[in-house]
């Protein structure tokens, strides 16, 4: 199986905080982009931190606020 988002674990390794409202701040600062899943935490492709392109998976796609 491809893997194409990071998992929870690379997330804190990547903000240095747990809890998720303090992860997506941290994504927002650092400028990366990511999704916010229904139970409220980020979702971030490999492709965003790896500096890969990524074509968005809809065309209405946007950086939550």
């Amino acid at each position: 199986m491809i893997k194409v988002f990071l998992d929870s674990s690379e997330i804190f390794a990547l903000t240095g905080r747990k809890m998720k409202g303090r992860q997506i701040d941290a994504l927002r600062k650092m400028g990366i982009p990511f999704y916010v899943n229904a139970t409220g935490h980020p979702v971030v492709t490999l492709t965003a931190v790896e500096g890969r392109k990524e074509e968005p998976i809809h065309a209405t796609w946007e950086m939550p606020e």
